[in-house]
């Protein structure tokens, strides 16, 4: 076994290792904002006129409401005994509605957030 070699067998092992490292820090800074604004908005107003009609009319079952153009009309009826219990409608109620529109402006304060967001790098790089 003259020529016989040995060979050694060498392994080489690695080994990561990790840890945290700050390298910057972020601050954020909150600071609020007051607006005051006006808000402008167009408003209806609605106004029913009433009017009472004298109808003193018999009729044979209680009449529904109704409405003829831009009127509604509320029949307001009695019973009243005679031989024999009969329906009359005494007036209705003639209700006329109006609209009116107007612009209105209301002062009022908004509020909303102003966020500053800076950046400290701990490990500056040396350029080269």
């Amino acid at each position: 076994m003259p020529n016989d070699r040995v060979i050694p067998i060498i392994e080489e092992q690695a080994h990561v290792t990790k840890r945290s490292a700050e390298t910057e820090r972020v601050s954020v800074r909150t600071s609020p904002v007051v607006e005051d604004v006006l808000i402008r908005e167009m408003l209806n107003h609605e106004h029913v006129e009433v009017t009472r009609v004298a109808v003193d009319r018999e009729v044979d079952a209680a009449p529904a409401i109704r409405t003829e153009g831009d009127v509604t009309i509320v029949p307001v009826f009695e019973e009243r005994l005679v031989v024999e219990k009969r329906l009359f409608v005494v007036e209705e109620l003639h209700l006329r509605r109006t609209t009116r529109t107007e612009q209105v402006e209301l002062p009022t304060t908004l509020r909303r957030m102003h966020v500053e967001v800076t950046r400290e790098d701990l490990n500056p790089q040396e350029e080269h």
